[in-house]
């Protein structure tokens, strides 16, 4: 037996452990939720302060569950200490404070289109670093869940694609997404040692990368208002996208790959269509429904197991 097999959730009877479609369908939800805070957060939090508060938090949170795993798997640790700083510096630093500042300069719906992107990112990356070609299928879910979230991001025409105006926000997130598929790949390399070791580390040397930014952020921009939503703010993006996302999203690649786990970002405009739905009060309509079903289609046939012999 494996020390994977040991120590990873799967191995427990858990049966959400084994569910990878699920797992990243719960990490897309969540990260649908951290866009729209992260906008409402523009201008209360400044990005840095709000990267590292969350990423802070999310580390103590995780703390006391992964502590005993951690004390085991530190010689692991050790072993590729490099590989695991760069996955916090890219995953964890480096991605969400571009992201959080990107939102200081764009729209949503900018952010939406662009995000759509990240198959392509994670397949152009899984190419040069790894060596791995998208199947026909992968590529051809990739551009059939893009074509549905076009349809709902364009509300059905997309001729509107030729008036949006991407601006430095946008350039800025493209980098982010960029930066993020490097660690979606990358984190297949990572040393055999159990989920709850792996976001620890991950979570408190991400935090521990920002300190310098942070610390000057501190002197360069207005400090954070302890009120009520900010510290809401603080509470929901540690929690939901940090904890539980990465938890489960770390466990979708390892379990299906990056290439078939990467169509899964398109899932998270449509769950930004359907929470503002909910909670804003904009009505559904068809292009709605054709768009989720052009996603999900997309989905589908891109991460299915590719056939064998």
């Amino acid at each position: 037996m494996t020390a994977s097999e040991q120590t990873s959730p799967a191995s427990s009877g858990n049966w959400l452990a084994n569910q990878p479609y699920l797992l990243l369908s719960i990490t897309a939800m969540c990260w649908a939720g951290n866009a729209i805070v992260g906008r409402l957060a523009a201008g209360h939090i400044a990005p840095v302060t709000l990267s590292f508060l969350r990423w802070s938090f999310a580390f103590l949170i995780i703390l006391p569950f992964a502590w005993k795993h951690l004390v085991r798997d530190w010689p692991a640790i050790r072993s590729r200490l490099g590989i695991m700083i760069l996955l916090s510096i890219t995953g964890i630093g480096a991605f969400n404070t571009l992201q959080y500042w990107a939102l200081e300069h764009t729209q949503a719906l900018n952010t939406l289109l662009l995000q759509s992107a990240g198959p392509l990112v994670v397949a152009v990356w899984s190419l040069l670093l790894l060596g791995v070609r998208l199947t026909l299928a992968q590529a051809a879910g990739v551009m059939l869940s893009m074509a549905g979230v076009l349809i709902i991001l364009m509300h059905g025409d997309l001729t509107k694609l030729s008036g949006i105006d991407f601006n430095i926000g946008d350039l800025i997130f493209i980098v982010a997404l960029a930066i993020f598929g490097i660690y979606s790949v990358l984190s297949l390399k990572r040393p055999d040692i159990h989920g709850l070791s792996f976001v620890a580390f991950t979570f408190g040397a991400g935090a521990a990368c920002l300190i310098p930014l942070f610390i000057w952020e501190l002197f360069a921009r207005p400090l954070m208002q302890i009120d009520t939503a900010n510290l809401l703010t603080l509470a929901y993006v540690a929690l939901f996208p940090s904890t539980i996302a990465y938890l489960c999203y770390n466990r979708g690649v390892q379990l299906i790959g990056a290439n078939r786990a990467a169509p899964f970002f398109h899932v998270v405009p449509v769950f930004g269509t359907v929470m503002s739905i909910v909670f804003l009060g904009e009505h559904p309509q068809a292009f709605h429904f054709i768009g989720f079903a052009l996603v999900l289609a997309g989905v589908f046939v891109a991460s299915r197991k590719p056939k064998t012999g």
